[in-house]
């Protein structure tokens, strides 16, 4: 990718060294879905003949070719939504989410400048291919105490920006369901509100079935040690379910640790088909529903898939 906004993967923590060949296409699906939340900009893995990260429209080309009709490409800074809502300007398997990340919004308050981001998402919440605000929520993993008033005073500006603009609102919830659900429920949750990368037990599923909420699942409900995931499935209305990769990041299972891309969609979608007892091309339907019902038509060129 040679985008200005395109940016590097950062490192993992971990120490280890990461095996960056993408991983193999997967068996293509009957019925097409779409990647609820993907973040393309960032550059990450060794495309074929390691010639570097895959280009946008290579990644988009390999989920047509497994099914996959269309993306969320989510923005996390200002930069990043404005990038988003670009390519998906140009591109119809693309339609686009924007906001600050919540750990931008501290960085952005002790600048000075949050307002004037804000003011920026405002902007392009007025685009026609943007069709949801996000991510934004909470997270207080990586943000302390001292962060956590600027997290919150976002999260209560994008919910704003979101209803005024009957928008999706996507939203990051990290360490922080309970906080979450307060700020949501004192201000008022838009009418289609996604939890992205669903990270709560069957609590948090039971709370977001009874209030309508939807419940988007990554490649970590695949995860051996990720069983209270799959228990939140199981409560999981299946009218509430949506599927992402949240690529780079939290590749499935067998591929765990190397660089995720929308293309890998079948393979999660496959394990919660079989954790749910379901055909794949069932769930696979009652998820394309779900996901045009909260944001809208891609308006892109039908894909026609053989299994």
């Amino acid at each position: 990718m040679t985008d200005a906004h395109v940016r590097a993967r950062g490192g993992d923590g971990g120490g280890q060294k990461r095996d960056l060949t993408y991983p193999p296409l997967p068996q293509a699906l009957t019925v097409p879905v779409y990647d609820n939340h993907t973040h393309m900009e960032i550059a990450d893995g060794v495309g074929d003949g390691g010639d570097g990260p895959l280009e946008y429209r290579e990644h988009l080309d390999r989920a047509s070719s497994v099914g996959v009709r269309g993306v969320v490409q989510v923005g996390t800074d200002l930069a990043t939504s404005q990038w988003s809502a670009a390519i998906a300007a140009r591109e119809p398997r693309v339609l686009a989410a924007v906001a600050l990340h919540p750990n931008e919004a501290p960085v952005l308050d002790e600048q000075g400048l949050l307002d004037e981001h804000l003011a920026g998402i405002e902007q392009l919440a007025a685009l026609p291919r943007v069709r949801a605000i996000g991510e934004t929520g909470l997270d207080f993993f990586r943000t302390g105490d001292d962060g956590r008033a600027a997290q919150i005073r976002s999260f209560e500006e994008h919910i704003r920006i979101a209803k005024e603009h009957d928008l999706a609102l996507t939203i990051h919830d990290r360490d922080a369901h309970h906080a979450v659900v307060e700020v949501l429920e004192r201000v008022g949750a838009p009418e289609r509100t996604v939890f992205h990368c669903f990270s709560g037990g069957p609590e948090l599923a039971r709370l977001c079935a009874e209030r309508g909420w939807y419940m988007s699942f990554a490649g970590t409900v695949t995860f051996k040690n990720a069983q209270n995931l799959r228990e939140a499935l199981h409560v999981a209305p299946r009218h509430l379910i949506m599927v992402e990769t949240d690529a780079p990041f939290l590749t499935p299972t067998p591929f765990r640790g190397r660089p995720n891309a929308p293309y890998l969609v079948p393979l999660t979608l496959r394990s919660m088909a079989e954790t749910l007892g379901t055909e794949p091309s069932m769930l696979a339907a009652q998820i394309s529903s779900n996901t045009e019902l909260v944001y809208g038509s891609w308006d892109a060129e039908p894909v026609t898939v053989v299994e």
